[in-house]
């Protein structure tokens, strides 16, 4: 095995490289895996622009890359129902299991976690985009042959919208809107069809995702970047029961609570700028809605990728780009690059 990793390195807005980074001697309870593949997620967009993603900002160089699988190839110490040779879906949490939250059931809330990829601690979890990185066993979930790595990949994206469709409550025969049509816009929507919601739209301000989210079925598309005249007549006509916001934006927030029902939820998924934004909260309290967040996923990992097995969910349905890991820069600016992309994978080739 080589003896040195190549890495997607961030070291500040717009600054990512290739960089070769020593292998250490794998250590004890570790599992070190190469690189199968891994999508290029918002978040990892927000890093390459800013160096931060909402009020987490990058402090030291920071490897990108949650969404990420690939093959086991070595193991340090015992690794239950692990071998040399698996092929796995690597889910980027790493939570504790003994504080609060996590004796809770709600381990994404972990006062402990570390996640790959992320600066939300100091010294920051090194990510996934790098031809091999280290794990611990609980991370790894096996996948099937017949189960690309790039599919694979996608359990962590699929995941999200998992637990943000749960945190809405019982969806069967709703009525829901999805503001913003990126990735994670797309598998809320396939993610909230499968709860069994009736109808959904999905609002945005870009026509070529709004497209793809009608080639995926979408019941209803509304470009939005003129005004919103087209969605309160829809929802005068027959009101939202649930928004999902999941554009990452203040307007799209104050959007999500001002279409929603008297009595509704609104899901925040996106994770906003940092810092304080204006909310306007006194329709929250005078329509009476349930705000909620979604951070992240908990156990839905493990449903997603047995979803991707199945054949249940077509993640690589939003996939419109593949490349290679070794250039990972030019794949972050092409996946930026809303009308050209709605997803971009990178491969170990």
């Amino acid at each position: 095995m080589t003896s040195v990793a190549l890495a997607a390195t961030l070291f500040g807005p717009e600054d990512l490289r290739m960089v070769e980074h020593p292998l250490e001697k794998l250590a004890q309870g570790m599992v070190r895996i190469r690189f199968g593949a891994g999508g290029i997620c918002g978040s990892d967009m927000h890093y390459f622009r800013h160096a931060r993603t909402g009020d987490f900002v990058v402090k030291s160089p920071l490897v990108l890359g949650h969404e990420i699988s690939g093959e086991v190839v070595e193991i340090a110490g015992a690794a239950p129902n692990l071998k040399v040779g698996d092929r796995v879906a690597v889910n980027p949490s790493r939570w504790c299991g003994h504080c609060v939250a996590c004796r809770e059931g709600r381990p994404n809330l972990c006062e402990n976690i570390f996640f790959m990829g992320s600066a939300s601690k100091t010294p920051h979890m090194q990510g996934g985009f790098a031809n091999y990185f280290d794990a611990i066993p609980a991370q790894c979930v096996k996948i099937p042959d017949h189960v690309s790595y790039q599919a694979a990949a996608l359990a962590e994206p699929l995941a999200v919208c998992l637990h943000a469709v749960a945190r809405a409550g019982d969806v069967k025969g709703k009525r829901g809107i999805i503001f913003g049509a990126g990735p994670i816009g797309l598998l809320t929507m396939l993610a909230a069809r499968r709860a069994g919601m009736a109808d959904v739209t999905v609002a945005d301000i870009a026509p070529a995702p709004l497209a793809f989210a009608t080639r995926l079925g979408a019941s209803h598309v509304e470009n939005v970047s003129g005004g919103e005249e087209g969605l309160k007549a829809q929802a005068a006509a027959r009101p939202y029961d649930v928004a999902f916001e999941v554009s990452g934006t203040a307007a799209g927030l104050a959007s999500a609570i001002g279409i929603v029902r008297r009595g509704g939820t609104v899901v925040q998924i996106g994770n906003l700028p940092g810092g304080q934004i204006p909310t306007p909260a006194n329709a929250v309290m005078a329509k009476e809605i349930d705000l909620r967040g979604s951070f992240r996923f908990g156990f839905e990992f493990a449903t997603a990728v047995e979803l991707i097995a199945s054949g249940s969910v077509d993640v690589l349905s939003l996939v419109t780009a593949e490349r290679p890991l070794s250039t990972a820069p030019d794949a972050l600016r092409l996946a930026l690059d809303r009308s050209q992309s709605v997803k971009v994978v990178l491969t170990a080739n």
